[in-house]
């Protein structure tokens, strides 16, 4: 159980039967009265968000969330399959529970996939990742658009902005977090 003084942005509780996790969170005295937790949450299983004020003498259950390591196999129609490493158990992930993650993913690769109760309701993905460039407009020297990158398309179909030097079968590092091109990658 968690009280009122242990909120704290990212904190992680169930309430009415859901999980959230603490996004905003302000702590404000009155002149009289109790002390009152301003907070807002988001829904971790729908992405909802909610706006609760808490007295001090509140309490919250915490969410029963498990992380598992599990190494995503491939996808079958609007449903992606991983498999456990340690127990071989296989489950399989919605396209929503999923969200941007798919930009990102390939086959045979590991990710860590958040359980609650144990269903699953989302995947963290590791914080960067190698994948080729398939498509990618070749750029002359001297161009003047007044541009200093270029749109390329990765092997998972996402598109993103590269600088002008990277090139049609280059391996190239890329922010999950954000989506953005970190680095090329020396084969």
């Amino acid at each position: 159980m968690y009280t009122a003084a242990d909120l704290k942005k990212g904190l992680k509780l169930e309430i009415d039967g859901n999980p959230y996790i603490i996004t905003d969170f302000q702590f404000a005295k009155p002149g009289k009265g109790q002390a009152l937790y301003r907070t807002k949450m988001r829904n971790m299983v729908n992405g909802n968000m909610l706006e609760r004020t808490f007295r001090s003498n509140d309490k919250f259950k915490k969410a029963d969330l498990e992380e598992r390591n599990m190494q995503y196999l491939y996808s079958q129609g609007e449903e992606f399959v991983f498999m456990d490493n340690q127990s071989f158990e296989q489950i399989h992930i919605t396209r929503e529970q999923l969200g941007d993650c798919i930009n990102f993913m390939v086959d045979n690769m590991d990710a860590q996939v958040l359980l609650f109760q144990g269903a699953p309701i989302g995947v963290t993905l590791p914080i960067s990742v190698a994948l080729r460039v398939i498509k990618a407009d070749p750029w002359a020297k001297g161009d003047t658009s007044g541009t200093d990158t270029k749109p390329v398309t990765i092997e998972t179909g996402y598109e993103l902005q590269v600088p002008p030097f990277v090139n049609e079968g280059d391996l190239i590092q890329i922010d999950t977090r954000t989506g953005e091109y970190m680095t090329r990658v020396k084969e």
